[in-house]
């Protein structure tokens, strides 16, 4: 097995990477035109253990989709914190500008500069 642990003439699988929009599109064939797990897992290549999970977290986060109000008001209150959180960083910048000119001039007239 000097090719990487293969037996002769097995070929190695690559993964493919699916997009959010490519799983809802076969979770969508499978609901609703009724499409077989088998036919759409061996169509695409892949195994039905994966499908599963992917419908069972397309079932689990699917309440999100229609959970406008609370995604603005996280939104927003994440806005808020963003708001206020460049506030203090301006305030910091301001403060320590004020401290090294403070600095320099203490230093100017102790005559170390």
């Amino acid at each position: 097995m000097a090719n990487g642990g293969m037996v002769m003439g097995e070929e190695r699988k690559s993964r493919r990477h699916f997009t959010g929009g490519e799983k809802v599109a076969l979770l969508r064939r499978h609901l609703v035109e009724r499409v077989a797990v088998s036919e759409l897992c061996d169509e695409v290549g892949l195994q039905p253990t994966v499908f599963y999970r992917w419908l069972k977290e397309f079932f689990e986060n699917g309440a999100a989709a229609f959970d406008t109000k609370g995604t603005k008001r996280q939104l927003g209150r994440e806005q808020e914190r963003i708001e206020a959180l460049e506030a203090k960083l301006r305030r910091k910048d301001e403060v320590l500008s004020e401290l090294m000119e403070e600095h320099i001039a203490l230093k100017k007239s102790l005559g170390e500069i």
